[in-house]
């Protein structure tokens, strides 16, 4: 029985720091994909917002569509980019988190659950996806935690 519980733990010791190292990453780079496939098709599309302007939330419905059609392709491009490497995780969910909000206010709450309707199944599970990346940050392998780690080592 000792040794069971004894192979247990070794196995879960080992699982805890291959976690630390990958366990955010799955998710950043899903998440990466998505929001850059996102930013790369309205980076070669034409602006629609206009169409669908009257149902953005307060404040969002008050900027001009040119203008929040580039801070949406934008945001969704560069936050990719910076979900791969690791780079500023936080601030980046934070900016997708809000982006996911809007969609999902302007574009998918009528549409009901399903995601073939165009529903608020994929939102929601992004949103789900960014509260770990937003509260515990990229994990270990990511340019925010060299940095970070660099910047202790150094004091």
């Amino acid at each position: 029985m000792n040794s069971i519980i004894h192979l247990y733990h070794g196995l879960t010791a080992r699982l805890n720091h291959a976690g630390s190292h990958v366990g955010m990453l799955g998710l950043r780079l899903l998440l990466a994909w998505e929001f850059g496939e996102a930013g790369i098709e309205k980076f070669n599309g034409d602006n629609w917002f206009a169409d669908i302007q009257d149902a953005f939330p307060f404040p969002f419905s008050l900027v001009p569509t040119e203008i929040s059609w580039s801070l949406a392709t934008w945001s969704e491009l560069i936050g990719a980019v910076a979900l791969v490497i690791g780079l500023g995780t936080r601030f980046f969910s934070l900016s997708l988190i809000i982006l996911t909000i809007v969609a999902w206010a302007s574009v998918h709450a009528g549409n009901g659950y399903n995601v073939c309707d165009n529903g608020y199944k994929l939102p929601l599970m992004y949103l789900v996806m960014f509260v770990p990346l937003l509260l515990s940050g990229p994990g270990k392998l990511s340019l925010d935690h060299y940095w970070l780690a660099r910047r202790f080592m150094a004091h």
